[in-house]
């Protein structure tokens, strides 16, 4: 009997030490979890490639969390009036991730401003800008939007705050303009998009 005791004992030992465990797995029942402001930063961080630059004032009030960061790429598209080039519609594909659960998600960016899910059809319109000049003059400004209104359950449902961030290209064309064909300026951007704690 304690032979077999032994022998159980050892085989379990070596079961234990040949098995993985996950850094922060627990035994005892509790085990501790990085918060979901850490988990999100990383995933973040990881899908951006760096820690975004973000100006204070584009800092969504505190109680809102980061559900989902995308990357855009379309145009910024301007028509002429008054003689001078202004903005009319955005038109662009977004890509990217949600923070918890990590999920890969798409969208479609055009006017409103309008984000819709092409994956589960919700969607999240934007008002009342904040706006930061980007980096250069040739970039459409960073932003920060309160949702105005929500459509469906999925991904968009129940934002509440949209933070356009890293902005390249899509400023308004720098000549005046005459007649009535619009222009499209290139632009890409990161969309961050927060929810209710």
């Amino acid at each position: 009997m304690t032979r077999t005791a032994t022998f159980a004992g050892a085989v379990g030992a070596l079961a234990l030490a040949s098995v993985a465990v996950p850094a922060g797995v627990s035994f005892a029942g509790r085990a501790p979890q990085p918060s979901v402001s850490e988990s999100a930063r990383s995933q973040e961080e990881s899908f951006l490639g760096g820690v975004p630059q973000v100006p204070a004032v584009l800092e969504p009030p505190a109680g809102n969390v980061l559900r989902a960061v995308l990357k855009a790429r379309g145009v910024q598209v301007y028509e002429c009036k008054r003689s001078t080039w202004q903005p009319l519609e955005p038109a662009a594909a977004l890509t990217g991730v949600t923070m918890n659960p990590v999920k890969k998600v798409t969208a479609v960016h055009f006017r409103g401003p309008a984000w819709v899910s092409d994956q589960d059809g919700s969607m999240v319109e934007g008002l009342d800008p904040v706006s930061v000049q980007g980096q250069d003059a040739a970039d459409v400004p960073q932003m920060l939007y309160k949702a105005s209104g929500n459509r469906g359950a999925g991904l968009f449902g129940p934002v509440t705050y949209i933070q356009r961030i890293d902005t390249h290209g899509g400023a308004a064309p720098a000549p005046s303009c005459g007649g009535d064909a619009p222009m499209a300026v290139p632009f890409r951007a990161v969309y961050r998009f927060f929810t209710k704690q």
